[in-house]
């Protein structure tokens, strides 16, 4: 792929290496890496928006705390703080000419070209720090905010806590995202649901999941075997601001197909509706009003239309002059 080539893809043409701007085809890793025969990485997917005030990255700090938290859970000690992550993923941006963008910064295990390590044990590979961005649609449809999709419950269960740490967003977790996804679509659905290993709703292949019963938002809580998500979080956060009862509870898989509304969060996905789950219609078969009000929320707050519940600055704004985050 030629410089050309991305540029008409929309990727940013520059990657962010360990501290240094590479060129995109630049970004290559060994086929001996750790990472590829391991999959030990971690990695973040962040979301800058072209808000009504300009350019601006949702959550970022946020964001890259997660991935430091990842890091040090598999004992990957990148030599870049947490800060410097954030001074990254800004620069790249404002460089990369994107009004708005999808990031993806990532620490892997890369390779020792003179001592090189080929086992299990990865703590004597180098550690690799990235972050590369590129335009990203919405991951689930542009209609999928409105109308909704069709989901289902996957045969695969969520990996367990104590088997893989659903606190880190590792590379290797999505293996079995991968299985739930990859059944769903051949199954003529958008997207899958996991249980865990108890046979509780656990959360979709990328997204945390919500129930509406009765005017209570109900969900999975931090302890079961989910992601901590940020766009989770913002959801919890702007539902309790407007007096909505938030319950963080076990939830049966019968639950899903009785509830008012169910809707998915993430990075990606936002806030997405579901409509069906397993071919039984949610409520009305569309959009809740209460999944419409917190849509209409968030999208106000990522559009810096009004400010994030108690006043948190959840938006960085990218200075394209500066290369600097406005606070």
């Amino acid at each position: 792929m030629s410089v050309k080539d991305v540029k008409t893809m929309n990727i940013a043409p520059k990657v962010w290496k360990n501290g240094e701007f590479i060129d995109w085809n630049e970004a290559r890793i060994h086929i001996m890496s750790h990472v590829v025969n391991y999959g030990s990485s971690v990695f973040e997917g962040i979301r800058c928006y072209e808000t009504s005030k300009g350019s601006a990255i949702f959550r970022l700090t946020e964001h890259m705390q997660r991935l430091v938290n990842s890091a040090k859970i598999y004992r990957m000690d990148s030599q870049f703080t947490r800060d410097q992550f954030c001074d990254a993923a800004v620069e790249l941006v404002a460089d990369s000419g994107l009004p708005s963008c999808y990031l993806r910064p990532l620490i892997v295990r890369g390779l020792d070209d003179e001592n090189p390590s080929f086992g299990v044990n990865g703590m004597q590979s180098p550690i690799d720090s990235y972050v590369a961005a590129w335009q990203w649609g919405k991951y689930l449809g542009e209609e999928a905010l409105e109308t909704g999709i069709d989901v289902c419950v996957s045969s695969w269960t969520r990996i367990t806590s104590n088997s893989m740490p659903a606190m880190a967003k590792a590379g290797a977790n999505y293996m079995n995202s991968q299985l739930i996804k990859m059944e769903a679509i051949l199954g003529g659905f958008s997207e899958g649901i996991a249980l865990d290993d108890r046979g509780y709703v656990s959360e979709g292949s990328g997204e945390n999941i919500f129930l509406v019963n009765s005017g209570k938002l109900i969900t999975p809580p931090l302890g079961a075997s989910i992601l901590p998500g940020i766009t989770r979080d913002s959801v919890v956060e702007i539902a309790r601001e407007l007096g909505i009862e938030v319950i963080e509870t076990s939830i049966q898989r019968s639950a899903l197909y009785l509830a008012d509304e169910v809707f998915f969060t993430g990075t990606a996905a936002e806030i997405t509706p579901i409509r069906s789950v397993d071919r039984i219609t949610v409520g009305s078969g569309k959009r809740g009003e209460m999944t419409a009000a917190l849509q209409d929320e968030f999208f106000k707050i990522i559009d810096a239309t009004r400010p994030a519940p108690s006043g948190a600055n959840w938006l960085t704004f990218i200075d394209s002059t500066e290369k600097k985050a406005i606070a």
